[in-house]
């Protein structure tokens, strides 16, 4: 507990310093914001506050698990050129061999460059998502809600947004990300079809569990 008081109370007065000390624009802040959150959130998912420091086991490529058809599917929903999409090939490079801390500080670097840019948070989401082994932790959420206010028309943040709160089990959230999607996706579209079957799962789960909500 007293680990998690000092992480947070210096990531407090990191951002009050930077903010009002420090001066530095509106626009920076948000990077800043995400890289406290990616520092923390490293601190919950391999940090063990009050025990003994214990080596973590690296992983190799054999253990790497990248889920190469969401891969796809973020290309085929958002980006596959432009400035997003050379950071978004170096990360999933990483991504492939298990690194998933070295994937998500590539689109990290890529976000000090252009901030405003909705693929590179959604990208940020999903590295963040990978490398807590599916925990949609404050700074995934907090990545993923920066792409939808950067693109809040676009199909993207709300697929992936919608994906990692099911996964979590936060169905009802999931639920609220995707309905309107659905109803905006063109008739006899795959997204579409997918997306109708989703949310008929989940009001199937919904009814049978409401404390699932």
């Amino acid at each position: 507990m007293t680990g998690w008081i000092i992480a947070f109370g210096i990531a407090i007065l990191a951002m009050v310093a930077l903010c009002f000390i420090g001066r530095i624009p509106r626009v920076t802040r948000e990077i800043v914001a995400a890289a406290l959150l990616v520092g923390l959130a490293g601190y919950a998912w391999q940090g063990h506050p009050g025990l003994a420091g214990a080596p973590r086991k690296v992983a190799s490529e054999k253990d790497a698990q990248f889920d190469e058809k969401l891969a796809e599917r973020r290309r085929s929903l958002a980006e596959r050129y432009g400035p997003a999409g050379q950071w978004l090939i170096m990360s999933d490079s990483y991504g492939r061999r298990g690194l998933t801390k070295e994937a998500t500080n590539i689109l990290l670097s890529g976000l000090k460059q252009t901030p405003e840019d909705a693929n590179l948070w959604l990208g940020m989401g999903n590295a963040l998502i990978a490398h807590a082994d599916g925990v949609v932790a404050p700074a995934a959420d907090y990545a993923y809600r920066q792409a939808l206010r950067l693109d809040p028309e676009g199909p993207a943040p709300r697929y992936f947004y919608g994906l990692a709160l099911a996964q979590a089990g936060q169905l009802d959230a999931a639920r609220k990300q995707w309905l309107p999607l659905a109803q905006s996706a063109p008739e006899g579209s795959k997204i579409k079809a997918e997306l109708q079957a989703n949310i008929a799962r989940i009001d199937a789960m919904l009814a049978m569990d409401p404390a699932a909500r």
